[in-house]
């Protein structure tokens, strides 16, 4: 496909919100365009990058044996409530966004779906012999951010991977977090990305 058919339009110079050079890059290649802040359309060739960046993420999770799934991003006040994080997460600087709907129900768009995931794991897993098993998915995320920047990197609505896996025990889940490392590790590799872990602070 040429150039011209993906309807590629680029820019001499980057706009003024770009700060980075990663968003610079994606808005002046005509990969992205910025509909409203922390909003963004990703463009078709963009897109195909994205598809092609999706597969290799297909291929590796299934290697490690996790299940794909496609969980709501609407999501119910409730099952936040039942973890202590409604209030958190919508409340004074929260990040998620939240609506009443017509019968006075309380939702929120997901900005993580750890609450979902184990309500339906403890729906489901009925005993120890299912165990270990572990979810991913491909969804589209919502966080309102009260200064997006960086383009995608803090955008109010983003594409993200996550996974949420469940174990006997603790000895399993340190395995699979070896597994997942080194399936992450092949991802960036096939991406041709160098990376370097780091101690997180959470």
């Amino acid at each position: 496909m040429r150039a011209k058919d993906l309807l590629l339009v680029t820019l001499r110079e980057p706009p003024a919100e770009a700060e980075i050079p990663s968003h610079q890059w994606l808005v002046r290649g005509g990969f992205i365009r910025r509909v409203a802040s922390g909003i963004y359309a990703y463009m078709p060739l963009m897109w195909r990058v994205l598809r092609k960046v999706e597969a290799i993420v297909r291929e590796e999770m299934e290697a490690t044996g996790a299940l794909e799934l496609r969980l709501p991003a609407l999501q119910p006040a409730e099952l936040w409530r039942r973890s202590d994080r409604w209030d958190t997460y919508t409340a004074g600087e929260g990040i998620m966004f939240n609506l009443t709907d017509r019968q006075g129900r309380e939702l929120g768009l997901g900005p993580t779906h750890e609450e979902v995931v184990t309500s339906l794991a403890a729906d489901l897993i009925r005993s120890y012999r299912q165990l270990p098993v572990s979810f991913y998915q491909l969804q589209t995320k919502f966080r309102d951010e009260i200064r997006p920047r960086f383009g995608l990197m803090r955008g109010r609505e983003f594409i993200m991977k996550d996974a949420y896996s469940f174990h006997a025990d603790e000895e399993d889940l340190r395995r699979y977090y070896g597994c997942m490392d080194q399936a992450y590790r092949r991802i960036f590799s096939r991406c041709g990305l160098k990376v370097l872990a780091v101690q997180a602070d959470s």
